[in-house]
């Protein structure tokens, strides 16, 4: 004869820490995305014109020269 032994737990969760963790997780995600798409656009810079033409473009960008 076997007896059957039920377990009830309860456990409680914090809302407000599950949703701060969910938003720094969605943060850091979009950050790394436009880390990873600022690179792609600095190489393809430097691949289309060189390093010195990217420099000039960059400095005539923010002189307005």
């Amino acid at each position: 004869m076997t007896t059957q032994i039920i377990n009830k737990t309860e456990s409680r969760t914090d809302v407000a820490q599950e949703t701060s963790k969910f938003t720094v997780r969605v943060v850091m995600t979009m950050a790394g995305l436009i880390g990873a798409w600022a690179l792609a656009c600095l190489i393809g810079g430097l691949a289309s014109g060189g390093l010195t033409t990217l420099i000039r473009g960059y400095i005539s960008a923010i002189t307005g020269h």
